[in-house]
């Protein structure tokens, strides 16, 4: 029996592929500590368990396709506080922002058409658009210039008669990068002179460091009709699990669409719903600690990798992912290595390799993820495993 081109060709994650090779290393008796892995180690709000707990239906039944409507209720004065006007019906609640950005994806473009994306991105991009018959062309974004944007020009490149939008990611995952105000006002003009449409990923809106404030393309002017953005509970209130995301957008024919694709999914899950409205009526102070600790974090990472002659990387400004270029030919076999062969008083680290964020081929050997999602002890010994781990492999 023959299975489908797409299930022969979707790309295997290279934040999860490694997974059994952690698993028996573990077994061994090898404690891993994960830099792999966006999954942070804030608790979940107590309250999105209160809210869970005093849930007293009768009956756990279908809710309407498109999210129960306290939840949009909670959304819309969530980011009515950055100044960002909606209305119940500019949202669409989706199984994580993962359904999201498919329901993003089949609304704007069909089979064979083409998403412009600034590379490295989100490895799940390429398996999002896999499913749905599109095709990724990238655009590379330059460590020595902090990954911001290519120029203008670069965009223009790749425009063919098959482009239906762009997609882009800020705060940015996996390099940390924060787009300007400027930056989104340029890529929107042209977004619209080219009649396209344009997709943000911004999960990770409130994480941004040393004073940069993220500007989201909500608040690009003249702009309604074509922007579209992926949101989720995920990162912002640290409940991975719960599978809670959204599709926004002021375009009520897109947004007709992606309510058709929910109903055929039939419904987000209740339960998590519930939670998600105890999460986002928390008062926005609640977010100053949790910046103040990724900071915190992040310092500790990038000084202590910085201290090492060879590895090369910028301060990330926002999310809590780094992008850095190791002085080795390949990534994914160093990963290996790391769980297969390598420990230090019985202690190793897991890694994100670089190249499966990027479309190019060949892009991102010497490159790998790494996310600040561990308490600070655990992330210093982890990151000094690594300087240990690169001198030993060099070796």
């Amino acid at each position: 029996m023959k299975i489908s081109l797409r299930a022969q060709n979707i790309q295997e994650s290279p934040i999860r592929k490694l997974s059994a090779l952690a698993n028996a290393a573990k077994k061994r008796g090898t404690t891993v500590y994960h830099l792999n892995i966006g999954q942070p180690d804030i608790h979940t709000p107590e309250v999105f368990f209160r809210k869970i707990y005093e849930y007293n239906e009768k009956v756990l039944s279908y809710g309407p396709s498109d999210g129960l409507e306290a939840l949009k209720v909670a959304m819309v004065r969530y980011f009515d506080y950055f100044k960002i006007k909606l209305e119940n019906k500019n949202i669409v609640i989706a199984t994580g922002g993962s359904e999201a950005i498919s329901f993003a994806f089949n609304a704007v473009a069909d089979p064979g058409d083409e998403i412009i994306v600034s590379e490295p991105f989100y490895t799940n991009y390429s398996g999002y658009a896999s499913q749905c018959g599109l095709k990724i062309v990238p655009v590379t974004a330059r460590a020595e210039n902090g990954f911001h944007l290519p120029d203008i020009s670069e965009f223009k490149k790749k425009l063919t008669p098959r482009t239906r939008a762009i997609l882009l990611c800020s705060p940015n995952n996996p390099t940390g990068t924060v787009y300007s105000e400027r930056e989104l006002k340029d890529i929107g003009a042209f977004a619209k002179k080219h009649d396209l449409f344009l997709i943000a990923d911004e999960v990770y809106k409130e994480f941004t460091y040393d004073g940069k404030v993220h500007f989201s393309v909500l608040q690009l002017e003249g702009l309604e009709d074509r922007v579209i953005v992926v949101d989720s509970i995920s990162k912002r209130y640290s409940a991975c699990g719960a599978r809670i995301g959204a599709v926004m957008s002021r375009n009520e024919e897109v947004m007709k669409g992606i309510t058709k694709f929910a109903q055929a999914r039939l419904c987000p899950p209740t339960l998590e719903q519930v939670g998600a409205i105890g999460a986002y009526e928390l008062p926005h102070d609640y977010f100053a600690g949790v910046m103040a600790e990724y900071q915190k974090r992040r310092d500790i990472l990038c000084s202590i990798l910085t201290s090492r002659q060879g590895i090369v990387l910028q301060k990330p400004e926002g999310a809590f992912y780094i992008m850095a270029k190791l002085p080795i030919a390949d990534g994914e076999t160093f990963a290996r290595w790391l769980l297969n062969e390598f420990s230090d008083n019985n202690e190793t680290v897991m890694i994100a390799p670089g190249e499966g964020f990027y479309s190019t081929p060949g892009k991102g050997k010497d490159e790998v993820r790494l996310a600040y999602v561990i308490e600070a002890l655990k992330l210093e010994r982890a990151a000094r495993l690594l300087l240990i781990a690169l001198d030993r492999y060099q070796g």
